[in-house]
């Protein structure tokens, strides 16, 4: 049977649709009259078979209360069974209303006032402002870069985790891209074990893996990590699902999952919602033609935004992801000050992307994130209008 084709190029006017990404510009960019490639949701139309899922569930003319059945929970094992090697008992995974949420109840389940968090920086934002909200010491494992890459400073690691009580892990890497090897996450493992840290596993840009690369999830990468780890996943940037609020907890350990999925259900924190659940097993059940197609428009998104601006911007240095669809933008070699840069973006080019100083500080001033997860058409106007704004560079 003739596989069906997907329309990537297609325009989607998503304004007023209670839009986090183009509705609430205002609020975060102080202006209306922004190209959005900022919030990590992508402008695709979402998959027809899950709308297709929604719409048989919305013939039954009650929504009352629900749960996660058996047939969500299969679709979930096949998907991790394919893609990970990862053979889960029902029993050792949970419906979670949203991955942060879900980082957060961790931190309330395991941690106090005080106590040691740390993150890898630069890194997805929640990741620090979630500890400090609750009053806990954040630390930081500043990243290094090698060969255009991030890469972990394994021995100030070390350091780090002494007295740390939670790492919180993302792989793949947001906002670099960076597929973590086997090897680096036995490393992290190993380090965690011999200072008893408990690792939040933030697996969320997975299935976003781009060819050749291969995720591991952190679980499976040792037996240290399996006994020490709490993994969450999710088919919402997958499948471009994120307003369902679907993800997954996965805890291999009886102790640490008796523990957590007693926190969070003895404080009825992870019910999930009719759509959710409908939404989940309708992507992980029929997504595997729509997610091959999305990763080959997404990889040629990156090549085309990458190879652009080396010819026509070189001297702002592009990390090239081997996951998901955000790009780590260096302005540094303008020899613009962060503000200037933002002011330009803003201002002349119109663009509204992610501030770097938001992944960590000041040290990475000069630095924006770029979702390139748009119709290529969106992309190539939004270059062209970067290049304009720093023609004289």
């Amino acid at each position: 049977m003739e596989q069906k084709k997907y329309n990537f190029d297609q325009i989607i006017d998503r304004h007023h649709t209670s839009c986090l990404k183009y509705d609430m510009m205002g609020c975060n960019f102080g202006r209306e009259d922004l190209m959005p490639l900022w919030i990590a949701d992508m402008d695709f139309a979402s998959p027809d078979f899950v709308f297709e899922a929604l719409r048989k569930r919305m013939e039954h003319p009650v929504l009352g209360y629900t749960f996660g059945s058996d047939s969500y929970f299969e679709a979930i094992q096949q998907w991790l069974l394919k893609h990970y090697s990862i053979t889960a008992r029902k029993e050792e995974l949970h419906f979670i209303p949203g991955i942060v949420a879900g980082i957060a109840f961790t931190l309330q389940a395991f941690t106090k006032e005080n106590d040691a968090v740390l993150i890898m920086t630069p890194v997805y934002p929640p990741f620090s402002l979630l500890p400090n909200h609750g009053k806990r010491e954040l630390r930081c494992n500043k990243l290094k870069t090698v060969s255009g890459q991030f890469a972990i400073d394994f021995e100030d690691l070390d350091k780090q985790l002494k007295g740390t009580k939670v790492l919180i892990l993302c792989n793949p890497h947001n906002p670099g891209g960076r597929v973590w090897s086997p090897e680096e996450l036995k490393g992290i493992a190993q380090l965690c074990a011999k200072h008893h840290v408990l690792v939040i596993s933030d697996e969320i840009h997975a299935d976003l893996t781009l060819p050749p690369h291969r995720h591991t999830s952190f679980p499976t990468c040792c037996k240290e990590a399996e006994a020490l780890s709490i993994t969450f996943m999710a088919p919402s940037k997958t499948f471009n699902i994120a307003g369902m609020a679907s993800s997954v907890a996965y805890v291999p350990n009886p102790e640490l999952r008796k523990a957590f999925y007693g926190y969070i259900d003895g404080y009825e924190l992870a019910n999930g919602n009719v759509f959710a659940y409908t939404a989940a097993e309708a992507a992980f059940r029929h997504g595997e033609e729509w997610l091959r197609q999305a990763l080959e428009y997404l990889q040629g998104n990156i090549d085309y935004a990458i190879e652009s601006l080396h010819r026509h911007l070189p001297m702002v240095n592009v990390m090239r992801p081997q996951a998901s669809f955000l790009l780590w933008m260096d302005f540094k070699a303008t020899g613009l000050c962060h503000d200037e840069v933002k002011k330009r973006l803003l201002s002349d080019a119109h663009l509204a992307l992610n501030d770097g100083t938001t992944f960590g500080g000041d040290d990475y001033a000069c630095c924006f994130r770029m979702n390139i997860g748009c119709p290529r058409s969106v992309l190539e106007e939004a270059l062209q209008r970067l290049y304009a704004a720093f023609s004289d560079k």
